[in-house]
């Protein structure tokens, strides 16, 4: 079949090399791409948001399958805009999308679905945000209600920096409409674990578990990023935690969102914590997570291309068991300097075919372009790279491996990335 996959980051390259290597996809396409994804997909200078484009794309390519990478087309519904022109599309409409693009909308379906999260304030009104603070212990979480760009989430010591969060959002709108609303949430205490299932509106199937890093430095400090690094699989998720979290989890949210009139298609996404009070969802992603797509994709031994298909035609049930690798894969994310700041694009990477020579490891272009001969920056996270192993030291000692061998001004990157595995 004829596959296009939306966007052009880490995680699209990984669903394109996956896909690329699936036996029921004969062409790849991408939109927008960047350099690494062209050697593997037909790029295409489309705007995976601009609706009217991507439909106009999918017909004229005659595609059997279109794969929504990033959250933005989400929001502006392409997946329900393909559905009305009849093309099969592996992501959720806006409506179900709002799990993820609205947090206080994901409360109200957590907690009509009975799925355990962190109790929470939301509003608009600095005052009332304020006072809401009084009946939370620090430390405090602000979010921002809406989508941005990873960066909505303050983690705050002090009643004096919950405040500061609250008018940045509220006063300053340093995330824009995004943070017109916002949550304030108790924090809670453990270790966090990515679980993701593929869903065709009916049927969820857990995928393996990943653990992904957020924060900038070693030793989970410095800002939130949107992933510097991440692992699978999670030694504290076994198969029966794992089956357990899809039936406690998953389900519930997605039958609360059917019950809604919004049956919900593509790969649902739970942030868990692990808490002394038992698993807790941080929140919803409608989208495969990013660098977790780059440590899952590796271990998959099934056809991607039927999976995701599968969910599109509402057939999953009738889908083969996903089968793993049991080897681990661990993932590091090399960055610009300043990142999740923004840094100047144009820098010259080197070493990107002597770190594709490490046996066992792979290299997923993130924000990169080609200018000539040359691959440069384009983006606060340039790459991923992803290392096979027996165990997950092996794999670790895969990706540092390769990541040893690429270069470019202002590289930065975090050196603990599965080195203290939860449950290892």
């Amino acid at each position: 079949m004829r596959v296009l996959v939306l966007g052009g980051g880490g995680r699209e390259h990984a669903l394109c090399w996956a896909l690329s290597n699936a036996p029921s996809v004969d062409t790849v396409l991408c939109a927008p791409g960047n350099a690494g994804i062209a050697a593997v997909a037909d790029v295409r200078a489309v705007d995976p948001a601009d609706t009217a484009l991507v439909r106009e794309l999918a017909v004229r390519e005659e595609l059997d399958l279109v794969v929504v990478g990033p959250e933005e087309p989400l929001v502006a519904d392409v997946a329900g805009t393909l559905d009305v022109a009849g093309v099969p599309v592996f992501g959720p409409t806006r409506d179900a999308a709002r799990i993820e693009s609205s947090k206080s909308f994901a409360k109200a379906v957590m907690a009509a679905a009975g799925v355990p999260s962190a109790r929470h304030w939301a509003g608009s009104n600095t005052d009332e945000a304020a006072a809401a603070l009084d009946g939370f212990s620090p430390p405090y979480v602000v979010k921002a209600d809406g989508l941005a760009a990873g960066k909505g989430v303050r983690i705050c010591p002090d009643r004096d920096g919950a405040l500061a969060a609250i008018d940045a959002a509220l006063v300053e709108r340093v995330y824009g409409e995004a943070g017109a609303r916002v949550l304030v949430e108790e924090y809670l205490s453990g270790p966090e674990v990515s679980l993701f299932g593929l869903c065709d509106g009916d049927t969820v199937v857990p995928m393996a578990a990943a653990q992904d890093y957020k924060r900038a430095l070693d030793g989970d400090a410095g800002p939130n990023t949107g992933g510097m690094g991440a692992y699978s699989p999670v030694p504290a998720v076994g198969d029966e935690l794992l089956a357990d979290l899809g039936r406690a989890v998953l389900e519930p949210v997605a039958a609360e969102l059917a019950s809604r009139g919004s049956r919900y298609v593509g790969v649902l996404y739970a942030g868990l914590v692990l808490t002394g009070d038992g698993p807790k969802v941080l929140e919803f992603n409608a989208r495969f997570g990013d660098p977790e797509t780059q440590a899952i994709l590796p271990r998959l031994r099934t056809d991607l291309g039927e999976l995701l298909l599968a969910c599109a035609a509402g057939r999953l049930a009738g889908a083969p068991p996903i089968a793993w690798d049991p080897r681990a894969c661990v993932t590091v994310v090399l960055a610009s300097a300043a990142y999740p700041e923004p840094s100047p694009d144009g820098v010259a990477v080197d070493g990107l075919d002597d770190a594709a020579g490490v046996e066992g490891a792979y290299v997923f272009h993130a924000g990169t372009r080609s200018e000539g001969r040359r691959v440069v920056t384009a983006g606060g996270r340039v790459l991923s790279v992803s290392g096979l192993g027996a165990t997950l030291a092996d794999a670790r000692a895969t990706a540092y491996a390769a990541a040893d061998r690429i270069r470019f001004d202002g590289l930065h990157r975090r050196s603990d990335i599965a080195a203290a595995p939860v449950g290892g």
